[in-house]
C-alpha cells in the first residue's frame, strides 16, 4: 500500500473504527479505510454506467448524423458495445487470476478515457461503432473486476453494501450522463425537424461532447487505481500471504488478519490454485454455483430494464413525448434510480439478498403488466411516467445491486475470477440479445406486448430465486464456499 494513504487512513482508523463481532473473533474493522478503497475501485462501476448510458441521449443526434434508417442498424449502434463487454469479460476471467484485480481496472481506466476521446471525434459510423466496442471491452473489465475486488477487501459484516458501492456509483454515472446530456440539449426547440436537428450544433457537435466528457471521470479513476492495494484474496491465492496479511492488517487489526489469512489457506489447501482452467468450473460440486452465478446474471439483464435506459426515447416517444421532454423525463428516472439505490445499500446487509431479489422479480411483473395495459389501452403521459419511475425504482433497491453482490460472493477463491468472468460474459451476451432485439420485438409484439414478455420472464425469474437461492447475509467468503461447494 502506498503511504501516501499511510498517515490519512491511520487519522481516520481513529474516528471511525466501529467494534464488530464475527463468528471467529472480534474486529475493529478500519471502516473509513475499507470504504475509501472501495469507493476508489467502485469509480468503475460509474464509467460503467456513465459510458453504458450516454448512448441513450446521444443516439437522437448521432442516429441523425450517420443517417440511420433500419431497426437493424439502430440496434447495432445501441447493441455493439456489448460485444466489447463480453470480451472485456473474458480478458479479466483470463488475465485476473494471473496478472491481479489492480492491473486491469488501471487498464479499464485507461481505456475508457481514450474511447470516450474516440467516439467524441467519429467522423463515420464505422469508425464510431469500432471506438464503441473497444469502450464495451473497459466496461466488460470494470463491471466483472470492480464488484470482485471489493467483495475480496471486505468485511463479512460490510460485503453487501460495499459491494452495493459499485451499483450506487454505477447509478451515479447514469445520472450524471443523463443530466448531462439533457443541459447540452436543452435548448433544442420543441417540434424540431430532423433535418433541423441534423444540421444545428445539437447534431453536429453536442452528441460529440456527450461522449467526450466521459474522460474526465476516467481520469480520476485511473489515477485513483494507483494508489489502492491489491486483493489480499488475490495475493494469498497467489503465495504473497505477507503482503496480503499486511493489507488485512489495515482493514481490521493484528488478530483480524491471522483469522483471515488462516481461513483463505483453508480453502485453498492441496487446490492447484495458480492455473485456473475454465473447465474446472464444470467440476462436481463447483457446476451448480456456476449455474446459480450465470442464471442470476442473465436475469438481470432479461428482467428487461436496460431497454427503458437504452430505447427512452421510443417508450417515452410512445407514451406521447417529443425529444426535449424524453431528455428531461430520462433525468428523472436517473434520479429515482439514485434515491432507491441508497435504499437498496441501507438494507441489503440486514433485510439479506434473496428477500431483495424475490421483492425485485415480483415487482417489476406487475409494473410490466401496468405499462403493458398503458399501451394497449392508449393511456399516455404522467400515468406512463409514473409506471417507468416504479420499474426504476423496483429495480435500483433489488436486482439492480444485490445480483452484483450474490455473484461476487458465490464463487470458491481458488476459481472466483474465471467463474465472475463466466457469470458476467452470459451477463453481456443477454443484455446483448435483449437490446439488439427490444427494436425487432417492439415493432413485432409491439411496447404492449413486449412488456408482457418480460413480466413473464420476470415470474420465472422469481420462481428460479425462491428455489434456488440461498441467503449469505453476514458470511465470510469462505464460508459461503463451504456451505454452497463443500
Amino acid at each position: 500500500m502506498p503511504n501516501s494513504f499511510g498517515s490519512f487512513t491511520h487519522n481516520l482508523r481513529m474516528i471511525t473504527a466501529t467494534p464488530i463481532e464475527t463468528p471467529a473473533l472480534k474486529a475493529n474493522y478500519n471502516v473509513g479505510y475499507v470504504w475509501l478503497i472501495s469507493s476508489v475501485a467502485a469509480m468503475g462501476g460509474l464509467l460503467f454506467g456513465w459510458d453504458w448510458v450516454v448512448i441513450g441521449g446521444a443516439k437522437p443526434f448521432f442516429q441523425r448524423y450517420f443517417a440511420l434508417t433500419s431497426e437493424t442498424q439502430i440496434g447495432w449502434a445501441n447493441s455493439c458495445a456489448l460485444i466489447g463487454c463480453l470480451v472485456g469479460a473474458l480478458v479479466a476471467g483470463a488475465l485476473s487470476d494471473k496478472l491481479g484485480r489492480k492491473r486491469l481496472l488501471i487498464v479499464s481506466a485507461l481505456l475508457f478515457a481514450v474511447t470516450s476521446l474516440g467516439n467524441a471525434l467519429a467522423h463515420n459510423f464505422s469508425i464510431f461503432i469500432g471506438w464503441r466496442i473497444l469502450g464495451g471491452v473497459a466496461i466488460g473489465l470494470a463491471s466483472n473486476l470492480s464488484p470482485m475486488y471489493i467483495a475480496e477487501i471486505a468485511p463479512a459484516q460490510l460485503r453487501g453494501r460495499l459491494v452495493a458501492i459499485n451499483q450506487l456509483t454505477v447509478v451515479i454515472g447514469i445520472l450524471l450522463a443523463q443530466y448531462i446530456n439533457w443541459f447540452l440539449v436543452r435548448n433544442l426547440p420543441q417540434g424540431a425537424s430532423d433535418e433541423f436537428i441534423r444540421n444545428s450544433w445539437f447534431g453536429q457537435q453536442g452528441w460529440r461532447w456527450m461522449f467526450g466528457l466521459t474522460a474526465a471521470p476516467a481520469l480520476l479513476f485511473f489515477i485513483g487505481m494507483w494508489l489502492v492495494p491489491e486483493s489480499p484474496r488475490w495475493l494469498a491465492k497467489n503465495g504473497k500471504s505477507t503482503r496480503a496479511r499486511a493489507i488485512l492488517a489495515k482493514i481490521g487489526d493484528e488478530a483480524y488478519a491471522d483469522a483471515a489469512i488462516a481461513d483463505i489457506k483453508s480453502t485453498l489447501a492441496q487446490e492447484e490454485v495458480q492455473h485456473v482452467r475454465f473447465s474446472d468450473l464444470l467440476q462436481p460440486g463447483l457446476r451448480k454455483v456456476l449455474v446459480l452465478g450465470v442464471v442470476l446474471a442473465v436475469f438481470q439483464q432479461w428482467c428487461g430494464i436496460n431497454v427503458i435506459f437504452n430505447y427512452a426515447e421510443e417508450i417515452f416517444r410512445a407514451a406521447g413525448y417529443d425529444i426535449s421532454s424524453v431528455l428531461k423525463n430520462i433525468a428523472w428516472t436517473g434520479s429515482v434510480n439514485l434515491a432507491l439505490t441508497f435504499v437498496a445499500l441501507g438494507v441489503v446487509d440486514r433485510a439479506g439478498r434473496r428477500p431483495l431479489m424475490l421483492l425485485g422479480s415480483i415487482g417489476l411483473a406487475v409494473i410490466y403488466v401496468a405499462m403493458g395495459f398503458c399501451y394497449s389501452t392508449g393511456v399516455k403521459g404522467l400515468p406512463m411516467l409514473l409506471l417507468v419511475l416504479a420499474a426504476i425504482g423496483c429495480y435500483a433497491m433489488s436486482l439492480a445491486p444485490v445480483t452484483w453482490v450474490v455473484i461476487s460472493e458465490v464463487f470458491p477463491n481458488r476459481i472466483r475470477g474465471a467463474a465472475m468472468a463466466v457469470a458476467v460474459s452470459a451477463l453481456w451476451i443477454a443484455c446483448f440479445i435483449l437490446t439488439y432485439t427490444f427494436p425487432i420485438l417492439n415493432s413485432t409484439l409491439g411496447p404492449a406486448g413486449t412488456f408482457w414478455l418480460y413480466a413473464a420472464i420476470c415470474v420465472a425469474g422469481f420462481i428460479f430465486i425462491k428455489l434456488k437461492l440461498p441467503e449469505t447475509r453476514g458470511k465470510s467468503l469462505e464460508q459461503i464456499e463451504r456451505e454452497l461447494v463443500d
